[in-house]
Order: structure tokens, then sequence, then C-alpha cells
């Protein structure tokens, strides 16, 4: 199973990079790159993705850092999480997902779902203005921070021992991870929702990390190349966010392979509240310059 669910893995996302990387040459070729500079975007990168393999979370932390910095449009930037962090995620998926206790029917149902979720949802966000999208992702860091929260004071379902669903369940499980797969082009996580609902409808908290990376790996690179091919995204910016998130989740793993993280959680959602509102004001300013004009 491992063997099937990697040698997928592996040929959604060699096909996602040479869409990317075709892309990429191409704009670079022209002289048409973004003016921001590589190596600060390569330390978000590193940053986002060495937490993300820590279990922070990397799109709201990447979003935080992008807005904060003036690093990228706001308009591009759900584009821009999914097409930067796909390999990094492909990465961690492949060093951690070693043995699947998962039943068969349930992991592939919502693995396929999560995908098409996805590709649908990135064909409908790729083509959203700069106003909806600042509202999106203000509603969107809003629901991961609460997510976040939820989960530091112990909120969130405890799980219980099943290995697969069926029934009621597992047609709950197929459609909720559907809706979640289509929330992850907004910039809305996928790990947190997606690990309450396989607790919520009793599966071992064991099976959550292979059902939720296993999600966020194979829906991304679909997504992510629907992206690209919409030109919906930042190029310099997913470069080097994929170069040194690639880097920043080796040495996570590798190397320092955990830190006393409650003390940054809480940074961290306040960080990602304090960029949902810095969403919303965005989007408020916009609306009112149109309608001075």
């Amino acid at each position: 199973m491992v063997k099937v669910v990697s040698g997928l893995l592996l040929l959604l996302t060699i096909y996602f990079a040479i869409v990317f990387f075709k892309d990429y040459a191409k704009t670079s070729k022209e002289g048409n790159l973004e003016k921001t500079n590589f190596f600060a975007l390569g330390a978000v990168g590193f940053l986002t993705n060495f937490l993300d393999t820590l279990g922070i979370g990397s799109f709201a932390p990447t979003t935080a850092l992008l807005k904060f910095f003036k690093l990228s449009k706001d308009r591009t930037i759900p584009g821009t999480l999914n097409v930067a962090c796909t390999i990094p995620v492909v990465v961690e998926a492949l060093i951690f997902i070693t043995v699947i206790k998962v039943e068969t029917v349930t992991l592939f149902a919502m693995l396929i779902s999560a995908t098409v979720g996805a590709f649908i949802g990135a064909g409908i966000v790729s083509k959203l203005d700069e106003k909806k999208v600042q509202i999106g992702m203000g509603i969107a860091l809003l629901v991961v921070a609460l997510l976040m929260l939820a989960s530091q004071l112990k909120l969130m379902p405890v799980g219980g021992d099943a290995i697969g669903l069926t029934g009621g369940k597992l047609i709950v499980a197929v459609i909720v991870n559907f809706i979640l797969g289509a929330l992850m082009t907004l910039g809305i996580g996928l790990y947190a929702p997606c690990m309450a609902l396989v607790f919520a409808l009793g599966m071992s908290p064991k099976v959550a990390f292979p059902i939720m990376m296993g999600s966020c790996a194979f829906l991304m690179p679909v997504a992510s190349a629907k992206f690209v091919k919409e030109g919906a995204y930042d190029r310099k910016a997913s470069m080097a966010i994929t170069i040194f998130g690639a880097i920043g989740v080796l040495i996570a793993a590798y190397i320092v392979k955990s830190l006393p993280l409650k003390i940054l959680t809480w940074l961290v959602i306040v960080v990602i509240l304090y960029t949902s509102v810095m969403m919303f004001r965005s989007a408020t300013k916009k609306k009112d310059v149109d309608v001075s004009v």
C-alpha cells in the first residue's frame, strides 16, 4: 500500500514540477519575474515549512509573512501558497508516511475526494479578483486561528479506535474532505480540520496523520498545476519557497526532529489573527477607492 501511494504521489508531483518549472523558465527568460527579493522569500519558505514539519502548519504563517513584508500581491497569495508548498509537503509525506494503518477504501476515498475538491476549488479561486481573495483569505485565516486555538485549549475531538469507515460515516468523510480540499486552495490548511473530522468520526488518532498528510500531498500537485496554468500565482515567491522550504523540511525531519512549540504556537495564532484583520482592512480600502472613482 505504501508503495502504491508513494508511486502515485511521485507521478503527480513530477507532472506538477514539469508544468511549474516550464512556466517559471519561460517567464524568467521573458524578464517578467516579480521584483521581490528571492532570498527574503526563501527565508519565509524555510521558516514556515520547517515549522510545518514540526506540526505548526505552513499556509497561515506564510500568508502572514508575505502580507506583513509586502512580498507578494494579495490576489496571488492563494495560488502561491499551493504552488510554493507542493514539493515541500510531498517531501514531508514521503518521509513520514512509512506505515499506513488505514483501511484501503477509506484512505483512497478520502484522498480522491480531497483531490477532486482541490481541482474544482483552484479553478474558482484562480479567477477571483483581489477584493474577493482578500475577504476569502481573511475568513480563511480566522478559521485557521480558531482551529489552532481549539487545539491549544484541548477542545478538539479525541477520536476512537477505528482504522476504517463504512456506510454513512464514510459518505460524510468523503463529502467533508472534498470541501476541505476545495477550501485549501483559498488558504485554509487541511491538517487541523481533517484531523478533527477523523477524530469526530471515531477513527484512531494513529490514522489521522496518513489521511491528512496524504490528502494534502495528493491534492496540492493537482490544484497547483491549475494555478500555474491560470497564471494566478507569484512565480518568484513560489520558486524560492519551494527550494528553501524543502531544505527546511529535511532539516526539521532529520536534524531537529522536535522543539517546544507551545509558546510559539500562541504567537503564531496572534500573528494569524492580525493578518486576518489586515486582509479585511485591505478589502475595505479597495472598496473605498472603487466607490470614490
